[in-house]
């Protein structure tokens, strides 16, 4: 069943692109919220279970993999979902990604060698990266200008609550019923979204000719991305000079350089490069890759910290990131209903950037003896500022485009925040391990370690031990050598507190990189025109009349 939708002219503010009775746009609302979080959970769910499934299949040496297939495909897939979508329709491609999402689901909890589970989450990941940009594409589908200040910020909300529940739940399903639940308590979910979209959300897709895909296109932009971002993940173990690192970025430069080219040729261009045209789009996609390469350091290096200087468990240090997660909570829900009461954004987004880098900025004074009530303050700082960033860069771009290309103007967005926050890792990375071999001697021997033990403790290995999660000193000392282990032994207490002193050292050096980054994003909002963000008001830069011109939807 589907229910009648007509399309409104293009740039009324009262009245949405489709519409819908409101009942019926809270069930879509729901059912693709629903879709999104699971999609987020599974990239929080899996770190739980992991030990686990390593344990029962193996393959150990494909241990990061298991993200990186995840991070792969859905980073890639995104923008090519959100083309497909402004062609044929958002319902046949969220269906498709949310079924793709289930069945690498089942493959998942099914494989019984890592390779094959490696494979199972591309397909998951493949199938995810469709969720997140057309759920944001149907918000601005079914819901007015004024309106989507209040959903957009559920965005925001339902990564932190996933990043939140995602530790404890992997663990309690690992504990209880075994680690293949992780994956197929998906496929009931997934299956009531599955109908309820199917059900409600009306078929609707551009009036006009035949749509044309750019087969080349989209070939050549995932054979660009796969390279890049595989090097950049391969940055935590090797060097930029290394070819597994630079020297796939700049094969994927290469083929990148090539897809620009057919891009700007392409009758129906995969990634529109029209849109870029608009300050609006380019200033709300960097703003959000420096946001993200600056954010995202503090959701990887906190929780590990607190795992290997305080002790806590993977399920505790998730909830010790609730102050970041609160904050962003109550700025991304307060920051949406601000811009579409006062339809203006650009000193709310200067303030929250300039927010961030202060939070960033209170961060790098993390020491071991810093108390925890400073840090979660810190923390919430830092989440305050990062909120507007999942609501309110969706709204300006989705005000600034035509309706036929919201879907691809929102996948930008998702996907410079992906790309940012892979590239501020990868660099943060290299910081993390310079600041730590920096600072390391240094902190031995203001702990009064010899000499000559840091001399024994290099050749047995080094202390990197003690900077795994659950490692104390005991488990240290007897994985060393029988030669160095009476000589290192009494002084194991002052060998732990002068590693935890300099990866908290080493971690606090990472946040430096977001100062920077979440400042400039400060100064570059200041580009955006004050103008009322509202479609009907947009501010088209020159050159884009043509692009500007609307084309009605038949459902």
């Amino acid at each position: 069943m589907s229910h009648p939708a007509t399309q409104s002219s293009f740039g009324s503010a009262d009245r949405p692109p489709i519409e819908l009775p409101h009942p019926v746009r809270m069930r879509v609302l729901g059912a693709v919220m629903v879709g999104i979080f699971l999609a987020a959970l599974d990239q929080t769910v899996v770190g739980t279970a992991l030990p686990r499934i390593i344990t029962d299949l193996g393959g150990n040496e494909l241990y990061t993999w298991a993200f990186t297939a995840y991070l792969l495909t859905s980073t890639i897939s995104g923008p090519l979902y959100g083309k497909l979508s402004d062609l044929f329709g958002r319902r046949p491609v969220f269906l498709f990604g949310i079924g793709l999402f289930m069945l690498g689901s089942a493959l998942s909890g099914l494989t019984g060698e890592m390779w094959q589970f490696v494979l199972a989450r591309g397909v998951q990941g493949a199938g995810a990266g469709a969720l997140f940009p057309i759920a944001m594409a149907t918000i601005a589908d079914l819901f007015t200008f004024q309106e989507r200040g209040r959903y957009q910020g559920l965005f925001g909300a339902v990564f932190a609550v996933s990043s939140l529940l995602g530790p404890a739940i992997g663990g309690l399903i690992t504990d209880t019923i075994g680690w293949p639940f992780v994956f197929f308590v998906n496929l009931p979910v997934g299956a009531v979204v599955v109908l309820t979209v199917r059900r409600y959300l009306p078929l609707y897709h551009p009036v006009g000719e035949r749509p044309r895909i750019d087969y080349l296109g989209a070939a050549l932009f995932t054979a660009a991305l796969v390279p890049i971002l595989a090097g950049l993940s391969n940055k935590s173990s090797a060097g930029w000079t290394d070819p597994s690192v630079g020297g796939l970025i700049a094969l994927g430069a290469v083929v990148l350089a090539a897809f620009l080219v057919i891009e700007s040729r392409a009758a129906e261009p995969i990634v529109p490069l029209g849109l870029f045209r608009i300050r609006a789009v380019t200033v709300s996609v960097v703003t959000a890759f420096l946001a993200a390469s600056g954010f995202f350091t503090a959701v990887v290096f906190l929780p590990r910290w607190f795992q290997v200087v305080t002790g806590a468990s993977a399920t505790i240090s998730g909830y010790e990131m609730l102050p970041l997660l609160s904050g962003i909570i109550i700025s991304a829900s307060a920051a949406g209903p601000i811009v579409a009461r006062t339809r203006r954004y650009r000193r709310l987004m200067f303030g929250s950037m300039v927010v961030l880098a202060i939070g960033i900025a209170m961060l790098t004074q993390l020491r071991t003896g810093t108390p925890l009530p400073f840090l979660w303050a810190w923390m919430f700082v830092t989440g305050l500022g990062v909120g507007p960033v999942f609501s309110v860069l969706p709204m300006i771009v989705q005000s600034s485009v035509p309706v036929t290309q919201i879907g691809a103007a929102s996948s930008s967005v998702s996907f410079f925040q992906q790309v940012g926050g892979t590239v501020g890792l990868a660099i943060t990375g290299t910081v993390f391990a310079t600041s730590m071999t920096t600072e390391l001697p240094a902190a031995l021997g203001s702990a009064g370690v010899p000499s000559q033990v840091g001399q024994a403790l290099a050749g047995a290995g080094g202390v990197g031990a003690l900077t795994g999660v659950g490692t104390g000193g005991t488990s240290f000392v007897a994985a060393l050598p029988a030669d160095v282990r009476g000589l290192v032994e009494p002084f194991v207490p002052a060998i732990v507190d002068a590693v935890h002193s300099a990866f908290s050292i080493a971690t606090a050096s990472t946040f430096t990189i977001g100062i920077a980054t979440s400042l400039v994003a400060a100064a570059l909002v200041l580009l955006f025109r004050e103008a009322p963000a509202a479609a009907s008001e947009r501010d088209w830069e020159p050159g884009d009349a043509e692009s500007a011109e609307p084309t009605a939807f038949a459902a």
